[in-house]
């Protein structure tokens, strides 16, 4: 008896065809989607869809790729009025066997981050949520939305303005003065 897969949408590595299409197609159901927008922080995920297919890399190596298309919605960082974005753009994992996991607790971020380890399973909607994640702007503004200098300061004190936190732009406007001044 085989083990139970991890999810409905994982697949097992050992049934992939190497010479076969091995395609899929993702629409998540209205629980679903929301449950996502809910993980994500989202207002609302309108749509979403994850198309794609797994092909052999090498001998013992898998290669999905895909076409993630998605509808979110998010509040403006401005202004808070729902700001609409639609979200298409390819994605590309490698699953390899000879994948090396950083052993110090800081390490560098490896040049190619396509590259994950190859497991028993291989689930394209962890690869949706987490490639929708990466496209879903950090800091969506409405059309028209100007962006806002907020200042705080004490009670009873002048405010610094990003003006004041830049010593060196009067700079340029002494030496200006200085030249002048010289016969």
């Amino acid at each position: 008896m085989s083990p139970k897969p991890p999810s409905d949408t994982a697949i097992r590595v050992s049934e992939l065809s190497q010479s076969a299409e091995n395609g899929f197609a993702l629409r998540p159901d209205k629980a679903m989607l929301e449950q996502i927008a809910a993980d994500l922080d989202l207002s609302a995920l309108r749509k979403l869809s994850f198309d794609g297919r797994i092909s052999p890399l090498g001998r013992s190596d898998w290669q999905l790729t895909g076409r993630l298309g998605a509808t979110v919605v998010q509040p403006c960082v401005v202004t808070l009025a729902p700001v609409t974005t639609r979200i298409d753009t390819d994605v590309t994992r490698q699953f390899v066997t000879a994948f090396e996991d950083p052993e110090e607790p800081e390490a560098e971020m490896p040049e190619d981050d396509t590259v994950e380890p190859l497991g028993q399973w291989i689930d394209p909607a962890i690869v949706m949520r987490e490639a929708l994640a990466l496209a879903v702007p950090d800091y969506p503004r409405a059309e028209g939305a100007e962006p806002v200098q907020i200042v705080y300061t004490e009670p009873g004190q002048a405010p610094m303005t990003d003006d004041d936190a830049k010593p060196f732009a009067g700079l340029a406007g002494l030496k200006a003065k200085l030249n002048k001044e010289d016969p």
